[in-house]
This record gives structure tokens, sequence and C-alpha cells, in this order.
């Protein structure tokens, strides 16, 4: 589609997948516009770069220019700007089908999977960055060594996070693409396992005929979607059987240095900077891509070892009156059991508090006893009100951020409610101690107490 000097307009424009393509439309020639409920960086950056945005949601925000709008999968039916779009006849596509439309003029190159999906979207464009093939990248993550969460380069490949809610992932047709592991998640979407088990199959069968999927061989669920690709298939995996394989792992502070070999042959060790063991897992997958585009070794070597993760990934905000601070976006049960196994790692001897913002009910209630279980690493867990998103009022009924301290504390968890951010705030102030980790974890906007606390201190 043609998006040179027309108007187009993003309802729900500061979230990060829908600010990601409202830069690349602006960078390709369109005039943008759009709105959100709430200011914030995102959004400022963009009206800078010259985009219209309104703050609230208004059937008169739609100009009488606009010949595309634009949805994030969060905007509901009854949107006042969407239903002006459609009294118009306007036309309407969601953040996932324009993503699908840039990404055709290139070669799509998909990352998919429960989890990791960031950081490893963004090592695949940073290794493409630094051997000079100027990608175009959407990423669901800042990332500070690329510029941001999105850019338009001058090279063949569109670099892509491919999410599987709504299906969303299943409007793009990419020619390599990624699967790195598959569990439940967006049970408030999905009616079960096999359900995202059948989704991501159909986004395997997409992967063009004469592209490449990898597939992560460590789960089992993930090699039973990649049997539905039609393309050629190769496997990674850490400590195990694969076209690709990770082994002698060695952790220096929570980061690892492992071996690789591809199908037998050794191709030498490799590093990286950003802790944790499944980052191993993720560096593997993006070895394998890009070593399949024919990039030296020793680029990809020097670029996995530079690489200093996404914004909100196990992202050190600061050390202040001896307390460090990190955030992390981790909203899922296995992320936060492996974050905080990161954690310990990096900071084995220290005090972890933990202040984990649940994101929706739907999750909170589906994934219960999961998260119960996954909080082993942390010594204080302080949970607030659930962030509410997407579901109904009813749904937010029936469970709380009560009942998730109470399975804590029957795992023997020190574990408190407190249910604003203010509580929290005054309780980690009169707590915290030097020599201290503060670690906040949660897709909602809980990284505000991470950075009022460092705000605290250091006054």
């Amino acid at each position: 589609m043609e998006f040179s000097d027309k108007r187009v307009h993003l309802i729900g424009i500061g979230g990060i997948g829908m600010s990601g393509i409202a830069s690349v439309l602006m960078r390709r020639g369109a005039r943008v516009s759009g709105s959100d409920i709430r200011p914030g960086p995102r959004i400022h950056s963009l009206k800078a770069a010259g985009a219209e945005i309104e703050i609230g949601h208004r059937a008169e925000n739609i100009a009488p220019d606009v010949v595309l709008v634009v949805v994030s999968a969060a905007i509901k039916p009854d949107n006042p700007e969407l239903i002006e779009a459609r009294r118009r006849g306007l036309k309407i596509a969601k953040y996932a089908q324009v993503l699908g439309w840039l990404m055709d003029e290139k070669k799509g190159i998909a990352i998919s999977g429960t989890h990791g999906k960031s950081t490893t979207t963004a090592l695949v464009a940073y290794i493409l960055e630094q051997a000079g093939l100027s990608p175009t990248f959407v990423v669901g993550a800042d990332i500070d060594a690329l510029g941001g969460s999105s850019a338009v380069g001058d090279g063949e490949y569109f670099v892509a996070e491919a999410c599987e809610y709504d299906r969303s992932f299943l409007h793009l047709n990419p020619f390599m693409a990624i699967i790195n592991n598959i569990e439940a998640d967006h049970l408030d979407y999905y009616r079960d396992l096999n359900e995202i088990v059948e989704a991501f199959g159909d986004f395997a069968s997409k992967v063009k005929k004469e592209g490449l999927l990898l597939v992560n061989a460590d789960d089992p669920l993930a090699m039973k979607a990649a049997r539905f690709c039609r393309a050629a298939i190769e496997t990674f995996a850490v400590d195990k059987q694969a076209d690709w394989q990770a082994g002698n792992l060695k952790s220096r502070q929570g980061r690892y240095e492992f071996e690789v070999s591809r199908q037998g042959e050794h191709l030498g060790k490799f590093s990286l900077s950003i802790p944790g063991a499944h980052n191993v897992a993720n560096a593997l997958g993006a070895i394998g891509l890009t070593y399949n585009l024919k990039l030296p070794q020793s680029v990809i070597k020097e670029a996995l070892k530079d690489f200093r993760g996404a914004r909100r990934r196990f992202e050190i905000l600061g050390n202040s009156k001896g307390v460090i601070v990190v955030d992390d976006y981790g909203h899922h049960p296995t992320e936060v059991r492996l974050t905080l196994q990161a954690a310990r790692e990096f900071f084995p001897v220290k005090r972890i508090f933990c202040v984990f913002q649940p994101h929706q009910h739907s999750r909170t209630r589906f994934l219960l006893e999961e998260f119960a279980v996954s909080f082993a690493e942390a010594d204080f867990v302080l949970v607030p009100d659930i962030y509410f998103v997407r579901d109904s009022q009813a749904e937010r009924l029936r469970v709380s951020s009560e009942d998730l301290v109470a399975r804590l504390k029957e795992q023997g968890k020190e574990a408190l409610y407190l249910p604003s951010f203010e509580e929290i705030r005054d309780h980690l102030l009169e707590n915290l101690k030097p020599g201290d980790v503060l670690l906040t974890m949660g897709a909602g906007n809980v990284d505000e107490i991470a950075r009022e606390i460092l705000q605290r201190f250091e006054r």
C-alpha cells in the first residue's frame, strides 16, 4: 500500500507497537495523526517529529482527509473514533495488518514465542545493523543501542516482533522466522493451550517456501507447531541434540559464555552482556538466523557481546544509597521465575525486594497457581492492585491481588498486598537498606515505583 502524503490516523498511538508503526509510516512519507488516553514519552517524540496527536478519544479527532484508520488490539468496538471511521466508510486496519503490508515490501524476519520475542528481535536487528545492512525494524521495546523501538533502514530486511495475541502474527508473511517457545497465555482470547499451538502452527505455515524457520527444540510445543511449516526448518537447543547447539555454559555473575556448534561443526565461544540463562536460547536463535544470512561470525559474536539489552528487560536503572534498582517487563509466571533466577545469579548475596504488578485479571486468574511458585528467588514480594486492561468488569471481580498474596504466603513466601503505589513506595522507603535490590516487574506502569524510589534516594 502506498503511504506517501496520505493521512493515516492511529487510535492508541502511544503503545509501543503502534508508536513504532507510526514512526515507520512517517518516514515513509505519510501524514500521521492519532490519539491516546494519556500522554507519554513516545507521544512527545512523535509530536516532535510532526505527528498530530490528541489526548482522549473523540470522533472529531478523525480529520476530513484521513484515508486509513489503524487500531491497536486494545481498542474496543465502542471507541468513538472507530465508530466515526465506520460511519464515514473509511478503510480500517489493525496494527498487525499494517505491519504485514510494510513487511511485504522487504524480506521479512518475524520473531515469535510466548517469551523472549522483544530481546530476540532486538538482537537480530542489532546484529544486522552492526553488519552494515541497515534493517527496518519494529520491536516491542525501546532499544537504546538502536535508537528506539523502530527505524526505517535502506537495507532489504524488515525485522519485526510477531505477537500471538488476537492471532496478530497471521498477518505476516515472513521470509525467515523464529519460534522461541509456546506456553499458555492470553487465555482471555484463546480457548486453551491447544488452540495457541494451532495458531503458532498457522504462523509457521506463513513462512515463505523458499525461506527458513528456526525453532527451539527444547520446547515440544514449538516443535509441534513447526510441523506445519512449508519452508526449511533448523532447530536450536541448549545442551540437547539440534542443528544449532549451545553447550559448556559458564556464568560470570549471571552473564553467560557458551560454545556454539552447527550440525556438529564447532563455531567457537560466544558471550552475552545481558544476564540470565534464558537469554542463551534467545541468542542461539539469533545466531542461527543471522548465520544463514551469511553474516561473518566475527560480526555476530561482537554484536552479541556488545548488546546491552532492551528497556524494561532486566534494566538496571541505578544505584542510590546503596540500593540497586532494576526494572523488568515480566508478567507471565515463566518470565517472573527466569528473571528472578537471573537476579539471584547477578546479586547472589543481596536481599531482593520484588514489586510485582499483575497484568490483567484474566491472566492472574488462569495462571494463579503458576504465579504462586514463580517467586522462589525473591526475599520479599509486594503486590499492588492488578493492572486493568482488556478484561470485562465481571472478570475484574473474579480475582484480586489479595488472592495472589494468599497463595504466595501458602508457599512460605513473605508477601504483602498494598493496593496503591503510594503505599508500596512508603513501605520500601522504610524497609530498604544499603546492599538491597529493588526489582519491579510487570507489563503495566509499575516502573514508576522504581523511578520514584531512585529519585527519593537521590534527593
